[in-house]
C-alpha cells in the first residue's frame, strides 16, 4: 500500500514539475505578427533574432494583413508587431483597436507613403493623372499592393479627392507583385504608376519620385510603430522592456532590406545586421536581467 501511494505521490510531483516547467517555457514563447512590406519583413526578423539569441525566446511569426494583424493583437491571437504606420496609414486601424493594444511609440521616424512614378516620367502631381495622356499611358492603372493595406484606403480616397475614381483602377497586388512590375517597366523604360513607401530597398535600386500630394491624402511624414497586447508587460516582462527600447533608423532598415533584394534569406541578413551592430542592440537591451 505504500509503494502504491509512493507511486502516486511521484507521479503528482512529476505532473506538477512538468505543470510548471509548461507555464515556464510559455512565459518564453512569443508571437510576432507583420504584413510583407519588405520593411515590416526587416524590422520583424530582426527583432525574432533579437529576442532568440539574447533573451532565448522562442519566436513564431504571424504573416498576415493589416487588419488581422491589428486584430490579432487586440485580441491577444498575437503578442505584438513593429509594423503601426502611424498616424495615417493605419489611422483606421488605431481607431478601432487602439482602446484594446498598448502603443509603444515609434520604433522608426520619417517614413512616407504615397503615389510613385519613375524620375524619368513628365508628371510631378496626383493632379497631373487627370491628364488624358497620362492615363492611356498606363491603361488608368495604378499598381497597388495587398487589398487591406492602409496606403490602398488612402490610394482609393486620392482617386475619390482627385476626380479621378470611375476612369482610374486601383489594381490589387501584393507588394512582391508591385516591385516585381516596377523593375520590369523600369528597365524597360515605360511609365507606370504604383503605391509606394519609404524606406523601400527600391529607392536605392531606381530612381524614383513620390507625385506631390497637394491635398494632403496620404499626410506628411509618418513613424513606425511597436503595437503589443494588453498585459504584455505583466506577463513577458524582459520581452516588453525590449521592445519598448527597440528603436532604429531608415538607414539600419535599408541595410537589412537591400541584403534581402540582394539574395539573403530575411532570417540571414537579419543576423548579419545584428551582429554587426552590437553596441546598439546592447542599448535596446539595457536594464534587461
Amino acid at each position: 500500500m505504500k509503494k502504491k501511494w509512493g507511486l502516486v505521490l511521484s507521479a503528482m510531483v512529476l505532473a506538477t514539475a512538468l505543470a510548471g516547467c509548461s507555464a515556464a517555457n510559455d512565459t518564453k514563447k512569443i508571437k510576432l505578427a507583420y504584413v510583407a512590406w519588405d520593411s515590416e519583413i526587416a524590422s520583424t526578423n530582426v527583432v525574432k533574432y533579437v529576442l532568440e539569441s539574447k533573451l532565448d525566446y522562442s519566436v513564431e511569426l504571424l504573416q498576415v494583413d493589416a487588419g488581422p494583424m491589428w486584430a490579432g493583437i487586440a485580441d491577444g491571437s498575437a503578442d505584438a508587431m513593429v509594423a503601426a504606420w502611424l498616424p495615417t496609414t493605419h489611422a483606421d486601424y488605431l481607431e478601432k483597436y487602439g482602446n484594446s493594444v498598448d502603443d509603444l511609440g515609434p520604433n522608426l521616424e520619417g517614413t512616407k507613403t504615397g503615389l510613385v512614378i519613375p524620375s524619368y516620367m513628365k508628371e510631378n502631381s496626383i493632379e497631373d493623372l487627370n491628364n488624358e495622356a497620362t492615363g492611356k499611358s498606363v491603361n488608368y492603372e495604378i499598381i497597388g499592393i495587398e487589398p487591406g493595406a492602409g496606403i490602398m484606403q488612402s490610394t482609393d480616397k486620392a482617386l475619390k479627392d482627385y476626380g479621378l475614381d470611375g476612369k482610374w483602377n486601383l489594381i490589387e497586388s501584393s507588394s512582391a507583385a508591385m516591385a516585381t512590375e516596377l523593375q520590369k517597366a523600369y528597365e524597360a523604360k515605360k511609365p507606370i504608376i504604383i503605391t509606394g513607401w519609404t524606406p523601400h530597398w527600391m529607392f536605392a535600386s531606381m530612381d524614383l519620385k513620390y507625385l506631390e500630394d497637394p491635398k494632403g491624402v496620404y499626410g506628411g511624414a509618418e513613424s513606425i510603430h511597436t503595437v503589443v497586447r494588453k498585459d504584455l508587460k505583466s506577463d513577458k516582462s524582459e520581452a516588453y522592456a525590449f521592445l519598448d527600447q527597440f528603436t532604429w533608423t531608415p538607414e539600419d532598415m535599408a541595410e537589412v532590406m537591400v541584403a534581402v533584394q540582394e539574395g539573403k534569406s530575411p532570417e540571414d541578413a537579419a543576423k548579419a545586421w545584428v551582429d554587426g551592430h552590437q553596441e546598439q542592440v546592447e542599448k535596446w537591451l539595457e536594464g534587461i536581467q
